[in-house]
């Protein structure tokens, strides 16, 4: 009897051990090798790695990091130039139309800047600029008028950019427009200053000096230049030295001058 129970507790544990012997065996069987030397037997047989080393050649993987990205500064919107149109106001075309005030809602909707287009909208505001500047209700070819002309598109020009900066064309135009602006400001200024000054006022335009000598920083140009600075220094060095050597003369001269008048 004594035997038999020995017998069935030696027979469970060889079978225990050759259980965890096999997944060791497997488990070694699946991991990666890395030569000859990277797995060692144990006492029952089975290998283990001891270390994963990158072959020759090959620098060790590092874990990718995942860095965060650098936050976008928004720009902040400067507000549109057609803000102050109300949706209630009608339309270029039908401002001046007395029945278009008497009509139904329905009507008065349509005719209204609610469902115009950008377009219409822009028309209006550069007929509401005009009327600040031009010299009478049949003026629409002065400069006072040109300017307000030019000053609408520029700044739809530059609500547009906002949006979409990388539109080369639009501000192409936008370039092309204020420097138009910039010729008759300038002419303006020059012939009649108190419109000049009304002008900027009405409108609401910065006028800034333009600089007096402007030329494009090229290599070449400034390499002369700095050798023009150079030639300078030494030039007003040497003339410095010079009228300090002719006070000197000047001061021995006088002494020797008194030397002998005292003698």
């Amino acid at each position: 009897m004594l035997t038999n129970v020995g017998l069935r507790v030696f027979l469970k544990s060889s079978t225990n051990i050759f259980r965890g012997s096999s997944s060791l065996s497997s488990a070694a069987s699946l991991l990666p090798r890395r030569g000859p030397a990277a797995l060692t037997p144990d006492s029952r047989g089975c290998c283990f790695p001891l270390a994963f080393n990158a072959p020759e050649g090959f620098a060790a993987s590092q874990p990718v990091r995942q860095y965060a990205r650098v936050a976008k500064t928004k720009k902040t919107d400067t507000g549109s130039q057609l803000s102050d149109l109300t949706p209630e106001m009608l339309k270029l075309d039908y401002a001046a139309v007395p029945l278009a005030q008497t009509t139904d809602d329905i009507v008065k909707r349509l005719l209204s800047l609610e469902l115009a287009s950008h377009s219409e909208k822009l028309q209006l505001k550069k007929e509401q600029l005009i009327a600040k500047v031009q010299r009478d209700e049949t003026d629409r070819s002065s400069v006072e008028v040109q300017i307000a002309i030019l000053t609408a598109r520029i700044r739809n020009y530059g609500e547009h950019l906002q949006k979409h900066h990388k539109d080369k064309a639009n501000k192409r135009r936008m370039l092309m427009a204020i420097d138009r602006r910039k010729k008759l400001l300038k002419n303006l200024r020059l012939v009649r200053y108190e419109t000049f000054e009304r002008v900027c006022e009405q409108l609401g335009i910065t006028y800034t000096f333009p600089p007096e000598y402007y030329r494009r920083a090229t290599r070449r140009w400034l390499a002369k230049k700095e050798f023009c600075i150079k030639v300078f220094k030494a030039v007003q060095k040497q003339k410095a030295e010079q009228n300090l050597k002719m006070k000197q003369n000047l001061k021995t001269t006088e002494t020797e001058e008194t030397k002998a008048t005292a003698v």
